[in-house]
């Protein structure tokens, strides 16, 4: 029987999670001498003690083909089962090719349905709403989801409002059907957009560089996206005290914190990879989902609360059980 047949109408879940970073940390002392900030000062404000920076050499590609195939080797399948890939990203050094067609083949994935999408910091959740989408419909099988970024490459290093938040990075989830007369494992997203506030968060043109209006934004993160999240709760028939992990993006820690408190959720199920990791935008939700099963913090078939935000003004969140 045909994949797509063998697999329609079955829920999703997510397999297995992988993720990736540049070897160079770049730590606040570091930008310090770069530009007027200090390591008190940028703790302060976006929670951040260091980043990774991606070689100049290494590319979007290679930082996905890397996370994805931790991803697919936690899943224990192989690459011929996979039959969609989609990568979330913002950065690629070119419009085309698309990163996902080359990642599919370096990673030995062949004739996939290949495709990249831009929503920026909520991309992962995008892209993962879209892969359940498909694996339920029966369209695909198995896929695989990644959200990959160089942020670095598009950032003012004389900016301070910027070069203190911005990393590389690239995370991964594998996505298939769920068992027979299991429900879904990943609930229904909530998503949207608010395009009136679009230029808050910009890359003026092909040789410019990231620009935001970080109060701005913050302010709108910290009033606008928690009842996003309660109603992804909603959907999924849980409630925020079920919630085992919260991992929101890792946009700035006190955003992060904020939403936690409203959510109701405990600072322990919160993730934080912020701290180490800097503000990856696509990558950053599946790159701390996967810190996050390093350090032993997912606790399997409980629910677990994503919630992406960030320049379009696009959103989305989703309660997915974690595998």
């Amino acid at each position: 029987m045909p994949a797509n047949e063998e697999s329609a109408g079955t829920g999703a879940r997510v397999l297995a999670f992988g993720g990736y970073q540049p070897d160079k940390v770049v730590t606040n002392d570091d930008l310090a001498k770069i530009v007027d900030t200090s390591d008190e000062w940028i703790r302060a404000r976006v929670g951040i003690e260091s980043r990774r920076v991606a070689r100049d050499d290494e590319t979007v590609a290679d930082m996905a083909e890397a996370a994805g195939a931790k991803a697919l080797a936690a899943s224990g399948l192989t690459p011929s089962s996979i039959d969609l890939v989609v990568v979330a990203t913002c950065t690629p050094e070119v419009q085309i090719p698309n990163v996902s067609a080359t990642v599919a083949y370096r990673l030995g994935i062949t004739a996939p349905g290949a495709y990249d999408l831009n929503a920026a910091c909520a991309g992962f959740c995008y892209a993962l709403a879209a892969a359940s989408d498909s694996v339920r419909a029966g369209s695909a099988r198995y896929a695989l989801v990644i959200g990959a970024e160089k942020l670095t490459s598009w950032i003012d290093w004389n900016d301070r409002s910027t070069c203190i938040i911005f990393a590389d990075g690239a995370g991964a989830a594998v996505v298939g059907p769920a068992g027979a007369g299991e429900p879904s494992g990943i609930g229904p997203v909530v998503w949207g957009s608010a395009g009136d506030m679009a230029g808050r968060i910009t890359i003026p043109s092909r040789t410019g560089s990231l620009r935001q209006d970080g109060q701005a934004v913050f302010r709108w993160a910290t009033t606008a996206l928690h009842p996003v999240a309660l109603e992804a709760c909603v959907r999924a028939g849980v409630t925020p005290a079920d919630i085992s992990a919260f991992v929101p993006h890792q946009a700035n820690l006190r955003i992060v914190e904020a939403i936690a408190r409203k959510l109701g959720i405990p600072r322990d199920r919160v993730a934080d990879d912020i701290t180490h990791a800097g503000n990856t935008s696509s990558a950053s939700i599946p790159l701390a989902l996967s810190r996050m099963a390093e350090q032993g913090r997912l606790q399997p078939g409980t629910p677990a609360l994503l919630l992406g935000f960030g320049a379009g003004l696009s959103y989305a969140a989703q309660v997915i059980t974690l595998p």
